[in-house]
Parts: C-alpha cells; sequence; structure tokens
C-alpha cells in the first residue's frame, strides 16, 4: 500500500497537482492517466521520492519495498545483466556483495564471522539463496537468452537492455510496483508475459501507458488525472472511458431538464405573481424554483482531435498488385523477397511482425520512394494514395512557416478560415495556428499529418506507426477515424487495440516471402501461439 497525502506541486508558477489525496492498495492494479503535460510521469516520481512535493508526503508503511522500472539504458553498463536484475533488490544486492567480500577476506577474524553470521540470516529471509534462479526466471519470461544473461549490459542490445530493466523492477516481489510506459519498445510475446505476470501480481502496481489493450488487461483501477486532483475508478481503461462519457451524457441531460423545469416555473411565477388567486401558488412555485440545482459541469481539460478520413471518390475493384516484389538496400541487406498479394477493395490490412525495417521499406516501394530490385507494383488507376511515414522530418523542414502556410500547401482550398478551421479539429486553435512548424512536437506533428492526409481525399490510405507520440486521446480518435473509413488501408502499428479493431486482414513479411491471413489480429495471434 502507498499513499499520497496533501500533494501540491508547483514549477514555477505552474501548479500541477494541488491537494492530492489517493490510496492505492494491495492486489489492485492502477493505470494512471490523463492528458499530455497532466504530470503522469512526474507523479509516478513523487511516489518513488525522486521528486519533493512543494507540499504534502508520500506515505509508505514501514518494511514495505518499492520498485521502480528504470529509463536509463546505460546507467548499468558495467554490471552484469544477472547482477543488473538483482540489483532491483537494492538490500539483498548489498548483503551478496558484503559476503563475497568478508569470504575473500585473506585475515577474515571473531568480528568479520559475527558480522557474516548476521548477514547469512538476512540473506536467507530475503530468499537470497533463490536469487539468481529467480532472475534467470524472469529473463527468461521477457525474453532474455540464457547465453546473454552473464554478459555485461553494454555488451546486449538496446532492445534487450529495456527487457532487463523491466526484470529488474519485477524482482524479488516488490510491495509497490511503479512502471512508466512498461510496454515501450516490446515484442508483442513479452507484453503478452508482462500481462499475465501482472495479472497475477498480488501486491500494488501503479502504471503509466499509453498501450490501451495493455491497461485493459491488467488494470483494476484506473486513476484519472485532471484539473490538478486524481480521481479513482474502478474497472479497466475501457470501464472507465464508457463510463466517464455516460455520466458527463447523463449531467448535461439532468441540466437540460432542469433548466426546461426552471423556464416553465419562471413563467408561471411571472404570469401570476400579480393575481391575487394564484399568488400563493406562485409563491410555492419561486420555493420549489430556488431548490433546482444546476450541476456544474467542467468539460475535461482532455482534447480530442477530430479525425475522419472521407475518400473524393470510390475507387474501383482494381486496387493494387504486387508481384515477385523484393528489396535489397545499396550496401547488399536483403530486407524481403517473394513478396506477392493483392488488395481487394475495402480491405484494411495489418502489417505485423518483428521486422519494423521491412514495413517500412515495402511502404516506401509502394509509394515510389524505393526502387525494387525486382518485381513490380501495379495500383488500379482509379486509386488515390496518402501516405504517414514513420520518420516525418523532412516534411516540417521549414524556416518561418507556420501553420497556416504549412496546410496550405495540401489543400485546394488556401483560405486562412479554412485551413484554420482543419487545424482546429486537430486541436490548434487560435494562437497555435501561427506556430512555426520547426519547433512542433512529435505528437503536434503527427496531428498536421494526419491533417494533410484527411484533406488528402485519398481512397487508399498507408500509415506507418501512426501512433507514435500520440497520447490516449489522439489514439482513440485516430483509432475511430481508421476504423469509420470506407477506403483501402494499408498499416503497421504497435497499438494492439487499433490493430485489432481496424484491420480485416493481416499480413507478416518473413524471411522467405509474406504470410497472408484474412482474420483479425487476435485470431491471428492464437493461430500462432
Amino acid at each position: 500500500m502507498i499513499s499520497a497525502v496533501g500533494i501540491t506541486l508547483r514549477f514555477g508558477g505552474r501548479l500541477l497537482f494541488e491537494d492530492v489525496n489517493i490510496k492505492f492498495t494491495d492486489g489492485n492494479c492502477y493505470g494512471l492517466i490523463g492528458a499530455n503535460g497532466t504530470g503522469k510521469s512526474t507523479f509516478l516520481k513523487i511516489l518513488s521520492g525522486e521528486i519533493e512535493p512543494s507540499k504534502g508526503e508520500v506515505i509508505i508503511p514501514e518494511g514495505k519495498r518499492l520498485a521502480v522500472l528504470k529509463q536509463d539504458h546505460f546507467a548499468y553498463d558495467d554490471y552484469t545483466v544477472l547482477d543488473t536484475v538483482i540489483m532491483g533488490h537494492q538490500r539483498l544486492y548489498e548483503i551478496m556483495k558484503k559476503k563475497e567480500e568478508l569470504y575473500s577476506k585473506p585475515d577474515f577474524n571473531d568480528d568479520d564471522g559475527i558480522i557474516l553470521s548476521e548477514l547469512e540470516g538476512e540473506f536467507a529471509e530475503l530468499n537470497g539463496w533463490d536469487a539468481e534462479t529467480d532472475a534467470e526466471k524472469l529473463l527468461n519470461g521477457v525474453g532474455v537468452p540464457t547465453e546473454l544473461q552473464h554478459s555485461n549490459m553494454k555488451d546486449i542490445e538496446a532492445s534487450l537492455k529495456v527487457k532487463v530493466l523491466l526484470a529488474q523492477a519485477l524482482f524479488g516481489n516488490p510491495d509497490i510496483l511503479l512502471l512508466d510506459e512498461p510496454t515501450n519498445h516490446l515484442d508483442i510475446k513479452t507484453v503478452k508475459w508482462l500481462e499475465e505476470f501482472l495479472v497475477n501480481f498480488e501486491n500494488t502496481v501503479i502504471v503509466v501507458s499509453h498501450d490501451r489493450h495493455f491497461l485493459n488487461a491488467v488494470c483494476t483501477q484506473i486513476a484519472d488525472i485532471d484539473y490538478n486532483k486524481i480521481q479513482l475508478y474502478a474497472g479497466n481503461y475501457d470501464f472507465w472511458y464508457e463510463s466517464s462519457q455516460l455520466a458527463l451524457q447523463q449531467a448535461k441531460e439532468a441540466n437540460k431538464k432542469a433548466e426546461a423545469k426552471i423556464k416553465e416555473l419562471q413563467e408561471f411565477i411571472q404570469r401570476f405573481s400579480a393575481n391575487a388567486s394564484k399568488s400563493k401558488q406562485a409563491t410555492s412555485r419561486k420555493k420549489w424554483l430556488d431548490k433546482i440545482e444546476i450541476t456544474e459541469i467542467k468539460p475535461s481539460s482532455r482534447k480530442y482531435p477530430y479525425i475522419d478520413f472521407k475518400p473524393d471518390r470510390e475507387a474501383g475493384d482494381q486496387i493494387l498488385t504486387v508481384t515477385n516484389l523484393s528489396y535489397t538496400s545499396p550496401d547488399g541487406e536483403e530486407i524481403f523477397k517473394n513478396i506477392n498479394f493483392s488488395l481487394n477493395k475495402g480491405d484494411k490490412v495489418a502489417f505485423v511482425g518483428t521486422n519494423g525495417k521491412a514495413k517500412t521499406t515495402l511502404f516506401k516501394v509502394l509509394m515510389g520512394e524505393l526502387t525494387p530490385t525486382t518485381g513490380e507494383v501495379k495500383w488500379g488507376i482509379t486509386t488515390t494514395q496518402s501516405y504517414f511515414p514513420t520518420d516525418n522530418s523532412e516534411y516540417f523542414n521549414k524556416d518561418n512557416m507556420d501553420l497556416v502556410e504549412w496546410l496550405r500547401q495540401y489543400s485546394t482550398d488556401d483560405s486562412a478560415t479554412f485551413l484554420r478551421g482543419w487545424l482546429g479539429r486537430m486541436l490548434f486553435s487560435g494562437e497555435e495556428a501561427l506556430k512555426q512548424v520547426k519547433v512542433l512536437s512529435g505528437g503536434e506533428k503527427v496531428r498536421c499529418m494526419l491533417a494533410k492526409m484527411m484533406l488528402s481525399g485519398a481512397n487508399v490510405l498507408i500509415f506507418d506507426e501512426p501512433t507514435n507520440h500520440l497520447d490516449l486521446e489522439s489514439i482513440t480518435a485516430l483509432n475511430n477515424g481508421m476504423s469509420n473509413y470506407k477506403g483501402t488501408m494499408l498499416f503497421t502499428s504497435h497499438d494492439h487495440q487499433l490493430v485489432d479493431t481496424v484491420a480485416n486482414r493481416i499480413m507478416e513479411i518473413k524471411e522467405d516471402g509474406l504470410i497472408d491471413k484474412q482474420m483479425t489480429y487476435e485470431e491471428y495471434l492464437e493461430l500462432n501461439d
């Protein structure tokens, strides 16, 4: 259990949290959510003690151990993989090293023996004899090969370092577990393993994640940051989203009824207050009127962009035919080979699997940005394509260009009013529309690219990891926009829920060709379990 009591935090003149009181109890996994900039990661740092609040305190019962998913992938480069995991339980690791030091002393004496005896007792209490075995099990679970577990951290790939740090946080059955974006850079197999681990974890977990499927799978409660406060809701992310929308709608409907009743009573009082025979009724209605309350509905600080892709014209039956396609890079690396497929009108194809380079390269070949080594790409003559690249930096290398000017490049209507309307849809209202494009954040650039695609009116859309840099609200809006799109689509995304709810066809690029299945993502995963 961990509690925050009266937490207030100010950064300069900016208030981030005000008098936050919340208790996180054993046996629950809490999803900490909120719009970008509301302080999700900051609140985890307050709980861990990394940041001191301006006011208030964090209370952890005596003897309870807190573990945090570390973000610095280079902090343990001089340690072995196995030692890095065991360091997740700092006291246990200190005892192990002190024992090694004492046992190796050439002038071991009686005082050393007494200290060693005490250390051995504590070591046994902390389940130290099983430490290496437990660490190995965690490393195997997250997908770090056994042969690398005695290597130094500096000698393993960055993708494996992420997994080692995750195993470190989970090691030793911590009483409180703080996880900030634990699924980032993890493959689907490791994410599923982590979901199962957390579902069976009996202590307290607080997690920040943009992965809605993950939040739905593991969370028993949602802690929602809004207006500098944190409110707890029972259930997972989808339950919170549906119930919050329902509660807002009910409050609006209740207010409408109250407003109608107020109007009716006011009209009655106005008509009959001067009428002697009706004056008592008018007085009675006035008392009733005074008792009616209009609930103050604070609009959430969350902002959902409006994403709606509409083709200017319907495509014919011939969409795309790919024949014997292969691509070898200029340095001789074979990226993919023997790719063959045809698209049907209305197909929404998700490219899945671990080979991100192959997916990105294929999309560039389909868009004519790269020339295939062999094979042919044939688009139907009625098709028009719009492409979202995973790296969009070249679109924004524009000196002294504001957002209105930037979007004007891609619009047939160049009026400022029209363009500002589109930017407003994508949460660039007022002065925001005059921002210089070269200073945009990653998420802002993505929203600009989505506006460009909507303006294109294309009947075939290609997305390469469009959810990168987006917050949950924008991901939800994009998910809805992609689901509602009436054209044909090719895409890749690490967002499990988006893939499963949008795709009706799954393709995976393998070393010798392509797996092509007409099914949902969940069905595909079950097929490959």
